[in-house]
């Protein structure tokens, strides 16, 4: 049974050229590799990218308007054609050349690929986005031929060898007697038309190499291995055919003062003992170049934390912001004056604190700055 190509892209059967390559985008966002990995998204993505190439092709959806499936062997033209998948209708092929097992000749004007670039980004540049500048290596529409591959720009005329079939047959001897064979037309390369006078820039091939500069939006809240689909900025298809998509993935470098987790950001701060335990502010520029307060409060402990709500990175394409988080690191002074051993030295005395062995119901408390502290190593 023929397949329903304007079922699997969504469009009737009137539908015009621009209206199918609409209706192939929007299914190939939801349904591409790069985007969905699932082993179902990828067989239906075969399909959608199927369907467009034969309903762009004047011939092949003559065939599926008559009733027929150009990508079955036979194009739904009857009789052994029902074996098109393979099998019989194989070996029908292979040994009389042709006839129920013919296969229609392939369009020229194929569909382009994607491509993938990757860029390096600031942590300034994430939190705030920006515009980058990329340079691309892909294939482009021919400029001298637009595509055509013709130097005159003239349509394509049915091969002389294979009179239109994308195929020849010649007879050969084997174990069995003269056998028939099909094989590819070595004229049209399996097209089933020639282009007679090549454009000398593309050689007929209807695109040609180019190297091209691209601005890319980076959106504010962007993390690192996320892409940016640049639509119809990819590789131009053999014939001049649809282009297809540009992906730009993008890498965020290291800060040297921020970590980001999710859209928090963390850093560490260096607290003398005094002001630990007396309390103190500082003041920290955050990734918009602004001062930001952070107020210590007395009697802060080693491993603390210090939240600033709606200080860290915005949220991707949504409202909102996450946290800057402060890691409190009490520091010792290691070398001391008289007058300050002996201010320290009245303070324990006045003090009733003492030495304590640390036990192990005491974890809780430290565990999320030890995990922290090593993502912070370096």
């Amino acid at each position: 049974m023929a397949r329903d190509y304007y079922g699997i892209l969504g469009v009737d059967q009137e539908a015009t050229e621009q209206e199918i390559k609409k209706a192939y985008r929007k299914l190939a966002r939801k349904y591409h590799p790069d985007v969905n990995p699932s082993e179902e998204a990828a067989e239906k993505f075969a399909e959608i990218a199927a369907a467009q190439e034969v309903l762009l092709d004047p011939q092949k959806r003559a065939i599926v308007d008559r009733g027929g499936d150009p990508m079955e062997a036979g194009g739904g033209m009857g009789g052994a054609a029902g074996f098109g998948g393979g099998g019989l209708g194989d070996i029908f092929e292979a040994f009389f050349g042709g006839g129920a097992g013919a296969r229609q000749p392939r369009s020229r004007v194929q569909p382009g690929n994607d491509a993938l670039l990757r860029t390096s980004i600031t942590l300034e540049e994430a939190f705030a986005g920006a515009k980058k500048e990329v340079t691309v290596d892909t294939a482009v529409l021919c400029d001298k031929c637009h595509g055509t591959g013709s130097k005159t720009e003239a349509k394509p005329v049915p091969c002389g060898t294979c009179g239109g079939a994308g195929q020849v047959q010649e007879m050969q001897q084997s174990f069995l007697g003269n056998v028939m064979t099909t094989r590819e037309c070595p004229t049209c390369h399996g097209y089933g038309e020639v282009i007679k006078d090549p454009c000398t820039q593309c050689a007929g091939d209807g695109r040609v190499r180019a190297t091209r500069d691209l601005t890319v939006n980076i959106p504010a809240g962007i993390n690192s291995g996320m892409r940016i689909r640049m639509a119809n900025q990819g590789e131009v298809g053999h014939g001049g055919g649809p282009a297809g998509d540009l992906y730009v993935e993008v890498q965020v470098q290291p800060h040297p003062v921020f970590m980001r987790e999710n859209n928090d950001l963390h850093l560490r701060l260096t607290v003398p003992m005094y002001d630990a335990a007396l309390g103190t502010e500082l003041s920290v520029d955050n990734l918009a170049g602004q001062p930001t307060a952070i107020e210590v409060p007395g009697g802060t402990q080693p491993g603390d934390t210090i939240h600033l709500q709606g200080e860290g990175m915005p949220r991707l394409r949504a409202e909102g912001a996450g946290d800057m988080i402060a890691h409190v690191q009490v520091t010792v002074p290691t070398a001391l004056t008289n007058d300050e051993r002996a201010a320290l030295e009245d303070l324990r005395d006045g003090h009733q604190d003492n030495p304590a062995v640390h036990v192990e119901s005491d974890e809780a408390h430290d565990g999320f700055f030890s995990r922290m502290r090593g993502k912070f190593r370096r």
